[in-house]
């Protein structure tokens, strides 16, 4: 393979037969294939996440991200009487709240929904989001209070390559067995694979500790500048527990549940140390992790920052290589999909 320049782009192309698209998770959830690639020994193992505890280093402690998938994804009808497909990506405050619409909207259109539920655009963005006022009976809503509609009235906001619609069994597919904290419009996928048991047996087993980052829709979107850190990187709202900051102040190896977990521990590390606030961090090969020492993650898409936090682990190279692998093992890929973890 020619040295590929880890600031470009197209250097983090690849071709995914469609097939290998996880549409559903696998049953049981420890079920999935795990792919563990230790970098000291460049060494590959082939096996599956029922397993995942025997390759965990013995002194390692684990970061998990306990956000709870929101049901983000609200239909609606404009007053004129069109169609509008709504998506929440986050709260700007306690009553502002970024979205994104499919549908053409101007400021002061109305959205309406079921519930009594509707939402007025006050600003339009140029990266395509708009931020919105709820109300219900004319009176201004607080997220913590449009929660609960939406937990009636809305959809789990799955990814869009799935090509699918939403169904009953993915209020808890989509959501990891830890999930705690309302807010993520996206699911922290490497968690998915945990059962019940098996997050009670490693919690067992090894130190471990929770933060909170509520995942937003930017986590999908490509990256279409040529070069990397021309990129507008999404921020997102974290809050990292007394008991993960102990350990992140400590020099306990860090091994994290996800590529979530890895962007708020290395956001406090690299920015002043604050327990909670909006993390941004970019990181790529040129931008490697400072305290993570292992990451467990799933296969991510083409040209995307996840792929590019992947590679601040192990190189562009080394990356696209892993996942080559992974094709040609006909692993799963995406949200439902199978699971790495990088030693």
């Amino acid at each position: 393979m020619n040295k590929l320049d880890p600031l470009l782009t197209s250097s983090y192309d690849f071709k995914l037969p469609e097939e290998l698209i996880a549409t559903h998770p696998v049953e049981p959830r420890d079920s999935a294939r795990l792919l563990v690639y230790e970098r000291a020994t460049d060494m590959l193992t082939h096996t599956y996440f029922y397993e995942l505890e025997k390759f965990i280093p013995k002194d390692a402690a684990l970061i998990f991200n306990d956000t709870k998938v929101i049901k983000a994804r609200l239909y609606g009808t404009k007053e004129s009487g069109g169609k509008v497909e709504l998506l929440i990506n986050r709260p700007l405050n306690a009553v502002e709240t970024n979205v994104y619409i499919r549908g053409r909207v101007k400021p002061g259109t109305k959205i309406l929904f079921d519930e009594g539920l509707y939402a007025k655009i006050i600003r339009l963005h140029e990266d395509g989001s708009r931020d919105v006022l709820f109300f219900t009976e004319g009176k201004e809503l607080r997220f913590e209070d449009l929660l609960p509609i939406i937990e009636k009235i809305g959809h789990i906001p799955l990814p869009p390559y799935m090509q699918r619609e939403d169904a009953k069994e993915d209020e808890k597919d989509y959501q990891s067995v830890f999930a705690r904290n309302e807010g993520a419009v996206a699911a922290p996928t490497a968690s998915l694979h945990f059962t019940q048991e098996q997050h009670q047996r490693v919690c067992r087993t090894f130190k471990h500790a929770f933060v909170t980052l509520h995942v937003g829709a930017g986590t999908f979107k490509p990256v279409e500048e040529e070069e990397i850190l021309k990129h507008p990187m999404h921020s997102e709202y974290y809050d990292i527990s007394e008991e993960a900051l102990k350990l992140l102040d400590s020099d306990t190896p860090i091994l994290c549940v996800g590529t979530t977990s890895a962007r708020t521990v290395e956001y406090y590390v690299q920015h002043g140390k604050k327990a909670r606030g909006e993390a941004n961090l970019f990181l790529h090969p040129n931008n490697p992790p400072q305290r993570v020492n292992y990451l467990l993650t799933n296969f991510h898409l083409p040209k995307s920052t996840l792929l590019m936090l992947v590679a601040s682990f192990v190189g562009v190279e080394k990356a696209l290589g892993l996942y080559e692998e992974a094709i040609k093992e006909h692993y799963r890929f995406y949200s439902y999909g199978d699971a790495m973890l990088i030693l």
